[in-house]
C-alpha cells in the first residue's frame, strides 16, 4: 500500500455555520486525489448536553486494517524495536477492523472538552498529492530533514521575536 503523509487537523466550532462549503471542498479535494480522508470524526453538543457524533472514511475496511496494520508496525518498532514490529501490526489491524481508526475514546474525549452549544471534529487526511514528490526525492537519494507546517501565526510570533 502506498500511503501518503498522514496529517491530524483538530477544529472546532463555537458558532457552526454549516452550509456545506467544508463538505463541498472536501469532496473536490478527494475527487482531484490530492487528499484521501482516511478517518473524520464530527462531535457536537447540544445545549443539553447531547452529543451527536458522525464518522466518514474514504478507506475500505481492508485499507483500514493495512493504515492500522503500517502505524501499529511503527509504533512497536519505536517501542520494542524489530521485535514490536509484528505485535505492533497486529494491534494495529485488530484495531481498526471496524473501518475506522479513531476509537470510541476519540468521541468521548471531545465531549468532554468541547462546551455545551459547540462542535468539533478531528480529521486524518492522507495527503495523496505528495506520494509522487516524495518517491522522487527517495529516488534522487534524498531524504526528509525537517517537515513542518508554518501557519499565519507562526510568522508573526517570529516577527515579534525579532521585533
Amino acid at each position: 500500500m502506498s500511503m501518503g503523509p498522514v496529517q491530524m487537523l483538530v477544529v472546532g466550532f463555537e458558532d457552526g455555520k454549516f452550509e456545506g462549503k467544508i463538505l463541498a471542498e472536501l469532496k473536490s479535494l478527494r475527487e482531484s486525489d490530492v487528499i484521501r480522508i482516511v478517518d473524520l470524526l464530527l462531535v457536537s453538543k447540544d445545549e443539553s448536553g447531547d452529543i451527536l457524533e458522525v464518522e466518514h472514511s474514504d478507506l475500505t475496511r481492508e485499507e483500514a486494517m493495512e493504515f492500522g496494520a503500517l502505524a501499529g508496525a511503527l509504533l512497536g518498532l519505536g517501542a520494542a524495536g524489530e521485535e514490536g514490529v509484528e505485535a505492533g501490526a497486529l494491534a494495529g489491524a485488530a484495531a481498526a477492523s471496524d473501518g475506522s481508526l479513531l476509537d470510541d475514546g476519540a468521541v468521548w474525549y471531545l465531549a468532554d472538552e468541547i462546551p455545551a452549544g459547540q462542535t468539533a471534529a478531528i480529521a486524518l487526511l492522507e495527503h495523496r498529492w505528495a506520494i509522487p514528490l516524495r518517491d522522487a526525492i527517495t529516488e534522487a537519494g534524498g531524504e526528509t530533514i525537517a517537515d513542518e507546517w508554518i501557519h499565519p501565526e507562526d510568522l508573526i510570533a517570529a516577527g515579534a521575536a525579532a521585533g
